[in-house]
Parts: C-alpha cells; structure tokens; sequence
C-alpha cells in the first residue's frame, strides 16, 4: 500500500473542490482558533489574579482591630482600639507557625518638596515589611529596627511620589517635609502599579509605625492592622488558630465573649480567587470547544456528500484492484487533512489575536505550548473521528452497483 499516493489523490481531490474545502475548513479555523484565545485569556487572567495576590505577601494572614459598637451600632472594623504593637510582637515569639510580622499604622498627609507638593497615605510599618509584600528597592534602602524603635523621621517613597516631588531625580538625602515636619528620604520601591480594584500602590511613603503613633496620631500605642506572615501557605491555617488564640488570652477575653479583632487568611482567598479563574478557563475552553465539535459535524457532512458524488469513482478503483481498506484509508487521509490545515490556519489565527488583545484591550493573555499541541492533536482526532463513517461508508460500496450509479 503506496501511502504517499494516497495522500496525493486525497489532496488532488480536495484541491478539485477549493471553495468546499476551504468551507469545510471554516468550523475547525474558527474553532481552533476561539480555543487558543479562549485559554491565552483564561491562562492570563488567572496569573494576573496570582501576581495580584503575591504583591499582597505571600503566606499571609491579615490581622485588624475591632469595631466600635454604640447604643446598637457598629462602626468598620479597624476602628476599637484593641490591636498594639506588643502584640505582634508576641505572635512572632509564640506562635511557631509566624516568621515575620508588622503593626501597621497610617494617616493622610500633604508632601512638599521645594516648590512640590503632593497628596499622599503615610503608611507605618516596621523593619520587616519589604520581606512581607515582596518589595524590593530601586534605590537606597529601607529602614531598619533602630529606626523603628526610636520612632525616626525616616521615609521610604513609593513610585508615584518620587516621580511627582522629584521629577525622577535622586531623592536620597534629601529632606521632604510631611504636615511640618521634616523626614529624609533613604530609599525608593521599584513600581508595582494599580492593584485589581484600581488603588495605585505606589502613591504612598512609607515610615516607621511608632513615628506614625507618635507624630501623627497623637502618641497612641494601638494598631489599625498588622500583616503577619506564616512559615508556609499551608502553615498560614495554623497560624490563624495561633494568632486568635494569642490574642483572645492577650486581650482577656472570656469563653462567651467574641473577638476584638479580626483575622483574614489570604491562602483562603487565593484559593478562592484560584479555583474562579480556572473554573472560568474551563468554561471559555468549552464553549470554544464546541465550534470544534459543529466544524467536525460539518466535515462528516461533507464527506458523505463526496461519497455520493465519488460512488461511481470508487466502483472504478475497486473493478481495478483497490481493496475496501484502501478506499477508507483515501476518505480518511482527506478528513484528516481539511482538519489538520484547518488546524494550523486557526492556531495561526488564534495566536494573532491572543496578541491583539494583550496589546489593544491590554488583557494578560498566555498561549501554553500544551493548549498548542493540544487543539492541533485535537483537531486531527476530529478527521479521524468524524471521518470515519464516511470512509467505512464509502469501503462497504458493492463495486457492481458503484459502477452503476449515475
């Protein structure tokens, strides 16, 4: 059996009919194609969502302060002051499933700089939390535990601050002044952009939170928040259970008495944010699917159409020697092939606007080399599949009768 021949015939035949083939081709273009966007989107946003929440720190458990509860109301959490640094201080020293923590503390203020001035958040925390958001610095450093403890008028800038006071100059040793008094810049964060609910996190300054306390709120010890970080994403359910039982035993806390505080695990939400977007891939993935299974129906459509037309063809081939296996493996090699160059024309297609939505809608898209491999391969077990019953139709044609037909 001359395979090669085979295919040549196949071609030669599909070649006869141009506009029918390239029809034909149409629901696998479209369908391999809308899979390949369908998952870039689907693979994108769902690193997207994991580049969001890794800019958050990773292994993280937020702890807040409670709320007030007045005459039958109850204000935002964050708002009692049940939360102070010392007992941040005693989860790192107690609780074995914490290996970094930091109170955070914060205000508003107005920044000048020479003639500039800008709007801002003063965020306070200590020493430890460029290990805990994933920070690194663009320029100097951040401060250390000295600075913390003695309460320095010290400050770290995000980007957006440098670029507004300092028109990308180098800021470090200089002096700003934040509501009348004065700080020294000793470092710059690289960027990190808007996070997903549109807050730039680079439009802020950060210093230590016992300045925040004593300078800007008027000396009190209690915390808004602290951000507390576990040994590992598993370890961050323990720490959970060793922070309230911390706090609860800290804060006196009675049997029957609820929290003062409150804690969130952002493994949980990950996890959450996670299983969405791939729910979300699989569910674009399917309906892309589907133009794949009606573009097979149509070629199963097509070939028994070629069937009938070709019955007399056939019955020719068989009087002069063909066997019923080479007549299937004929149809089938021209299934295959509309499917597998319909295949590579809308993976071309696919990977092309992939790129149109990343660069004109700015959607995070990723093309896998799996979901490559995967709707090429797909598409020829749909030749293959939905080819078949032609094939075998057109090998049982009685010879006698196919020289016959008309």
């Amino acid at each position: 059996m001359n395979y090669w021949m085979i295919l040549k015939i196949s071609l030669k035949a599909l070649r006869r009919n141009k506009i029918r083939s390239a029809l034909t081709m149409l629901g696998i273009i479209i369908g391999v194609a809308a899979v390949i966007a369908m998952v870039s989107l689907g693979k994108g946003a769902q690193q997207q969502v994991q580049e969001e929440l890794s800019a958050m720190g990773d292994n993280t458990v937020w702890v807040r302060a409670g709320s007030r509860r007045s005459w039958g109301i109850r204000s935002a959490t964050g708002t009692r002051n049940t939360l102070k640094g010392s007992d941040f201080e005693a989860m790192l020293r107690e609780c074995p499933a914490i290996k970094a923590v930091s109170p955070s503390a914060g205000s508003v203020a107005q920044v000048v700089f020479g003639n500039q001035n800008w709007n801002t958040r003063i965020e306070g925390y200590n020493e430890q939390y460029p290990q805990l958001r994933n920070w690194e610095m663009a320029q100097g450093q951040f401060y250390d535990v000295s600075h913390v403890k003695s309460a320095s008028r010290v400050a770290v800038l995000g980007n957006t601050v440098w670029k507004e006071l300092f028109s990308g100059s180098d800021p470090i040793g200089q002096t700003i002044r934040i509501k009348n008094l004065s700080f020294q810049v000793i470092g710059v964060f690289k960027a990190k952009g808007y996070n997903s609910w549109g807050r730039d996190q680079d439009d802020t300054i950060l210093v230590p939170y016992t300045t925040v306390q004593k300078k800007f709120l008027g000396g009190v010890l209690s915390v808004q928040s602290g951000i507390v970080q576990a040994v590992s994403a598993r370890a961050t359910y323990a720490a959970e259970k060793q922070i309230r039982s911390l706090l609860r035993q800290r804060h006196r806390l009675g049997p029957f008495q609820d929290d003062d505080f409150s804690v969130r695990n952002l493994s949980e939400i990950a996890e959450a944010a996670e299983a969405t977007s791939r729910i979300m891939s699989y569910l674009l993935a399917g309906i892309a699917a589907i133009s794949l299974l009606v573009g097979g129906i149509g070629i199963m459509n097509i070939m028994l159409v070629a069937v009938s037309e070709r019955t007399r063809e056939i019955g020719i081939r068989m009087a002069i020697g063909a066997r019923p296996n080479h007549v299937r493996i004929q149809f089938l090699a021209e299934s295959i092939a509309l499917c597998t160059m319909g295949g590579i024309i809308g993976l071309l297609i696919g990977l092309g606007t992939s790129y149109g939505i990343a660069q004109f809608l700015g959607w995070s898209t990723i093309v896998s080399l799996d979901s490559i491999i995967l709707s090429i391969v797909f598409s020829a077990g749909i030749g293959i599949f939905f080819g078949y019953y032609p094939a075998h139709k057109a090998a049982g044609l009685d010879p006698i009768e196919a020289l016959r037909y008309e």
